[in-house]
């Protein structure tokens, strides 16, 4: 029992002197890491008050550098201030020099001035009694003598002037002229079309004669109803492997154009079918009216045009007049007036717009009595263009006075791409016949001095002797003119019958 106390003791004795010595160690270690941890921030706190003298003595020497600057900087301010006082200086005594001299010089004019005043004070007494002699000899006052010169002088300004109005008025005419054939002539070579000619008639090809007979059907009722369905005729005579259309609306034309051919090629024509074939025909006909509208505001640079504006100039492209396609002409005459509106410095937008829309009333003259520039002045005004091109439109064939330098332009536009040759299909033999014609109607009533076709045959300007007809006699002789020409002339659209009576009065200087 005391040995198993005494080694309980033993163990509680040696496990308290492990426990002090270990604390000792972990005291001298944590002692000894203290101590290590003070040198250490001892030197970290050397290298830094290190660190920092090199700092300040770095920015001492920055500061210093700065200093040195700054102080040369403002010495040669100072010196650059020292010459500009110096040359203030000199420019001072300059002007203080300048002054003098100018007041020398204002002293010897006042001086001079007096000595005028007198000599003008001595030359009015002199011309007064000049005046007063002149006025014994002449007989005449002052103002009697000054009213005779100023008439003389009147009269002799007047005849001036005459002779420099007539020297001026034909050198304008003469410059006008010349202008007016260099613009068209430039408007004309910046311009080249071709010119599609076509006819009242379309021929559609057949693959065989055979092709005929199922064309006409049993009993002609294949033909019968693509004739009353499309509204045109068809001619199935002994030409080989062709039928002709034949119709005066060319969208008509074109309908049953594409879907003959189109029957022909599926090879199933009935009734039914022919239907269908051609309601797609104009589907086809109609969007193709769409895009060459379209195209042609957006190749003449047109911008903003009515939908319907659109549709009406695609029309055109199916309309012809002498052999001439109206919408390639339509678009040839926005070009011409657009180039002769630069030229002259007129709004070449508001010219191309109207020569454009210029022809739009043909796309419906077949169905609205009257000339076609007035129904499409009156198309355009009721789709919303302005005022100028409506004006330019309806003036195109002087039915109505020009408003505006464009409309003037619209028309030249249009004659340049109707009249120059090879524009339209007529013959040169055929053109001077009708023109010709034209004139000897004229010349065949009493009364006519001068007869001239122009404006390609759309117009005849008659001169006429005053002497034999008054101003109600010429009223009747362009309608009477005008009756004539409608009973002798075939001729498409309408003729302007324009008759001129002039008086002069005539006396000679003896």
């Amino acid at each position: 029992m005391s040995h198993d106390l005494t080694r309980i003791l033993f163990g509680l004795a040696v496990g308290v002197i492990g426990v002090a010595a270990g604390f000792l160690l972990s005291r001298y270690l944590s002692m000894r890491r203290i101590k290590s941890l003070e040198r250490r921030a001892e030197q970290l706190l050397a290298d830094a008050r290190t660190k920092q003298k090199e700092i300040e003595l770095e920015a001492k020497d920055v500061a210093l550098k700065l200093r040195e600057e700054a102080d040369a900087e403002i010495k040669r301010r100072r010196q650059e201030l020292l010459k500009q006082e110096q040359r203030v200086q000199a420019r001072r005594e300059n002007l203080d020099r300048r002054l003098d001299n100018l007041d020398g010089r204002e002293r010897k004019i006042v001086g001079k001035e007096k000595d005028l005043e007198r000599q003008e004070a001595r030359l009015n007494e002199l011309v007064a009694e000049q005046l007063r002699e002149l006025e014994r000899v002449s007989g005449l006052s002052i103002d009697q003598a000054k009213e005779l010169l100023l008439e003389r002088i009147r009269n002799e300004v007047r005849q001036d002037a005459a002779r420099v109005i007539r020297e001026v008025e034909a050198q304008a005419k003469e410059e006008g002229d010349r202008k007016a054939r260099e613009i068209i002539a430039l408007a004309i070579q910046r311009v080249a079309s071709d010119q599609v000619s076509e006819s009242t008639v379309s021929t559609v090809p057949l693959p065989n004669d055979e092709m005929k007979g199922r064309i006409i059907g049993r009993g002609g009722r294949n033909i019968r109803t693509i004739e009353n369905i499309t509204g045109v005729d068809l001619v199935v005579d002994d030409t080989p492997e062709a039928v002709i259309i034949s119709s005066f609306d060319p969208i008509r034309r074109e309908v049953a154009r594409m879907a003959l051919s189109n029957l022909i090629l599926d090879g199933r024509i009935h009734p039914g079918r022919i239907e269908k074939v051609v309601e797609k025909a104009q589907q086809e006909v109609e969007a193709i009216i769409r895009e060459e509208g379209e195209r042609a505001a957006y190749e003449t640079g047109v911008h903003g045009l009515h939908p319907e504006l659109i549709k009406l100039l695609g029309q055109l492209k199916f309309r012809t007049s002498y052999g001439q396609n109206c919408l390639q002409h339509s678009m040839e005459t926005a070009y011409l007036a657009g180039i002769m509106a630069a030229e002259l410095g007129a709004d070449v937008p508001l010219a191309r717009e109207a020569g454009l829309l210029h022809d739009i009333g043909k796309a419906v003259d077949h169905q609205v009595d009257g000339p076609h520039a007035l129904i499409g002045a009156d198309v355009a005004k009721r789709l919303g263009v302005s005022d100028v091109v409506v004006n330019a439109i309806a003036a195109h064939h002087a039915e109505e006075e020009y408003k505006s330098l464009e409309a003037i332009l619209v028309q030249a536009a249009d004659a340049v791409s109707g009249a120059r040759p090879g524009a339209r299909r007529e013959t040169l033999e055929n053109y001077i016949r009708r023109v010709k014609a034209l004139e000897n109607i004229a010349h065949s009533f009493e009364g006519v001095d001068q007869a001239y076709a122009i404006q390609a045959g759309r117009e005849v300007r008659i001169i006429v002797k005053p002497e034999n007809i008054s101003d109600a006699d010429a009223t009747h002789l362009a309608r009477d003119i005008a009756k004539k020409i409608e009973e002798s002339l075939e001729y498409p659209g309408q003729i302007k019958v324009t008759v001129i009576r002039e008086t002069r009065a005539v006396d000679f200087a003896k």
